[in-house]
């Protein structure tokens, strides 16, 4: 049987409250065979265990959050007793192997910079998310870790992407594109077409099976399995989707009650439909994670319940136990891809993020 694996989840930023989250912790030990150190506040934890705590949970008493705060650099250095420092800090001291939070993907990034750190040779850590397209999932990063990057932050990205889908997420020989306003190599703002011109060249020298740009429509038409892009384009472009697959799930469902006819027909569709609702929830697939640091981070949606965050601590289980952040750098430094010397931390980084999750 394989070791149990302990993960470190900050129970603040969850839109349902603290409670919430540590259900979510119950539920993940009782269908697997995780451990979890939560951080947030103790009476909050509690009522959100109303049977007692498992054994397999610890509750770690931490009120402090700084999921909200505007400047979350700033913040995160200035409350070392904050929820979402002191469980970064127990990934960083070994005493877990993942961590786990939601809401505030600043909060997230700036504790992980500054506790975890950065894997040597990485320039900018980035977010990825599959995204669940029926039939045709496709992995983009980033998707709110960095509002602005370079040419060389995008190449980057393009071969980590590459490397997490490959050797975690089982996608052999992944396609890699960059999301751009068209798909001549001519067309994006000056970054992207700096980094088309580099992918292009070295993409046969370093087993990067590049594709040229994808356009928006190129998401959901299985055009690509990683597409690329700054993490401002990326959450823009994942909350529309979230959006309007929301709303056509509830145009559905309120047209089939619209009459009897239609209540008849959605009788007989509402299998297939609640099929589909469940494999574009957004919950599904726990979250996104933050690669590029030296343990794997994954950052809920702000929005998700308990099940998001049970599938967000098996998702770091499952990423430990594929041996994520190893697998990935190993690729990494096989394409040639990682930055030769030290990533000094500039006193401007954490890069200034969005909220993608929350």
């Amino acid at each position: 049987m394989a070791a149990k694996l302990t993960v470190a989840v900050d129970a603040h930023g969850a839109d349902l409250g603290p409670g919430e989250v540590a259900a979510g912790a119950a539920l993940a030990v009782q269908r697997s065979d995780a451990q979890v150190l939560l951080f947030g506040p103790l009476d909050e934890l509690q009522r959100g265990l109303p049977d007692g705590v498992p054994p397999s949970i610890e509750l770690r008493d931490a009120p402090v959050s700084v999921a909200k705060q505007g400047d979350p650099a700033r913040a995160v250095r200035a409350a070392p007793q904050a929820s979402i420092v002191q469980a970064a800090q127990a990934v960083a001291r070994g005493e877990a192997e993942a961590l786990v939070c939601g809401g505030s993907t600043g909060a997230a990034l700036a504790a992980g910079l500054f506790e975890i750190k950065r894997a040597k040779g990485i320039v900018r850590p980035a977010l990825a998310l599959p995204i669940p397209i029926p039939g045709s999932p496709v992995l983009l990063l980033d998707v709110g870790a960095n509002v602005e990057v370079r040419a060389e932050h995008l190449v980057q990205f393009a071969h980590m992407g590459a490397a997490f889908a490959a050797s975690v997420l089982g996608v052999s020989d992944p396609r890699v594109a960059l999301l751009s306003n068209g798909e001549e190599p001519t067309r994006g703002t000056p970054e992207v077409l700096e980094a088309h011109a580099r992918l292009a060249a070295g993409a046969n020298a370093h087993g990067l099976r590049f594709v040229g740009n994808v356009e928006g429509t190129g998401l959901v038409e299985d055009a690509a399995d990683v597409v690329v892009c700054d993490g401002f384009t990326g959450n823009v472009a994942l909350k529309l989707m979230e959006g309007v697959s929301g709303v056509l799930i509830r145009a559905i469902r309120e047209r089939a009650r619209s009459s009897p006819r239609a209540a008849l027909g959605g009788a007989l569709l509402r299998p297939g439909l609640r099929g589909l609702r469940d494999e574009i929830d957004p919950e599904r697939s726990g979250g996104a994670y933050l690669l590029g640091l030296r343990r794997l981070g994954v950052v809920c949606h702000g929005r998700f319940t308990r099940t998001g965050y049970a599938n967000a601590i098996e998702v770091a289980q499952r990423g430990v136990r594929e041996n994520a952040v190893a697998r990935t750098l190993a690729a990494l430094a096989a394409a040639g891809a990682l930055r030769q010397g030290p990533a000094r931390l500039r006193a401007s980084e954490p890069p200034a993020s969005v909220p993608v999750q929350g």
